[in-house]
């Protein structure tokens, strides 16, 4: 082999080699665990004595703390907001968010319909009030507003008890019996994925400037559950295809203060293979550092058919949730959020402090990854 012929192939060899090693380190360093920045939070019970007590007691010491006390056709009161701060504080509780009031509730029994009715100049003078309230957030330390945009309220169909965990109730959705029960339409009649966005943007258009000035997140939990289009004359903006909708939602604006209160339940609901399908949601909208909040409740079934169960009994793995979670730098809450119910008198805070173990030591598993 001639000498510049030999020179050629070594020096080849030896770029492909150092490009070869390159690559490899850039996989290595992509594939390592990342240091776990979430922790446990909850959104129930607000920030009475009994309550706080028994988050301490759980080491839950992040939290949703509600809403402060509504002053009627202004917003938000700061005094009161300023003392459920300090109600925390005295148990070493960060009050990290609180809930706006459009919920889940539905369009006949929200606070404030006009927004999602698309309907001015009321829809207005509502919108001038939740810019009030970011105002008092900001203002007490609010890191994050969660809020829903739906009409239709949370669907669900029925109940079913699993002897196999002692008796518990689960609630069920099924599209077929929601059809055979032929519940009406609400005041809002028919609405479109392209009303519901106009409606949306309206609204944000005008609060997430905001919501800028004042460095407070805006959270929105998907609409629960995706429905197939025009179901009760409503399309959801997350549906037939959720993870189409979330996607449209996030690129809706470039802005650190536009994202998701991220319900894995919620998002598995409208999932033919949820375990599989969950995964690129949470890279796909982590990546994008859209993910505020997380709601970790798990289903048996998806699309059209679930039961919404306990955080072990589920279709989902959430050990892989979590791992998921972590490696996309998720910094927020991780909340329980619906949980079974049983007879038993105490069955709800029993199944919450079920939740926060699970939570607790899955944060605790991932965590050491990272150090072994």
């Amino acid at each position: 082999m001639k000498r510049k012929s030999f020179i050629k192939v070594i020096a080849t060899g030896s770029v492909g080699a150092a490009a070869f090693g390159s690559e490899q380190a850039r996989a290595e360093v992509k594939a390592a665990p990342k240091k776990v920045l979430m922790k446990v939070g909850c959104q129930s019970g607000g920030t009475s004595v009994e309550n706080l007590e028994f988050k301490a007691r759980h080491g839950v010491y992040n939290l949703d703390g509600g809403s402060p006390k509504t002053i009627p056709g202004k917003g938000w009161d700061l005094e009161d907001s300023m003392k459920k701060r300090e109600a925390c504080e005295k148990y070493g509780i960060s009050l990290d968010a609180y809930h706006y009031p459009l919920t889940s509730a539905g369009i006949d029994k929200v606070e404030y319909p006009n927004i999602m009715l698309g309907k001015s100049p009321e829809r207005d003078r509502e919108i001038e009030i939740l810019q009030q309230m970011i105002q008092v957030a900001g203002k007490t330390g609010i890191k994050v507003l969660n809020y829903n945009t739906t009409i239709l309220p949370v669907l669900r169909t029925g109940r079913y008890t699993d002897p196999k965990r002692g008796n518990a109730s689960y609630s069920v959705w099924n599209y077929e019996e929601a059809l055979k029960q032929n519940h009406p339409k609400t005041v809002a009649g028919d609405v479109s994925i392209e009303q519901m966005f106009e409606r949306i943007t309206y609204m944000l258009d005008r609060i997430l400037p905001v919501a800028k000035e004042y460095k407070v997140k805006l959270a929105n939990h998907i609409a629960d559950p995706p429905t197939p289009v025009g179901y009760r004359g409503i399309t959801r903006w997350n549906s037939p295809d959720v993870f189409k909708g979330i996607q449209r939602f996030a690129k809706l604006y470039d802005s650190e203060y536009h994202g998701f209160n991220f319900c894995i339940g919620s998002i598995a609901e409208g999932l033919k293979d949820p375990k599989t399908e969950i995964m690129p949601i949470i890279k796909w909208v982590g990546e994008r550092n859209q993910i505020f909040n997380v709601h970790l409740r798990n289903i048996k079934g998806g699309w059209n058919n679930f039961q919404e169960v306990y955080p072990d009994n589920g279709d989902m793995n959430f050990l892989h949730v979590v791992r998921a979670l972590r490696d996309v730098g998720f910094s927020g809450m991780v909340m329980p959020d619906h949980v079974p119910h049983h007879h038993d008198a105490g069955s709800t805070p029993q199944a919450f402090s079920f939740a926060y173990g699970y939570i607790k030591g899955l944060l605790q598993a991932v965590s050491d990854e990272v150090k072994s």
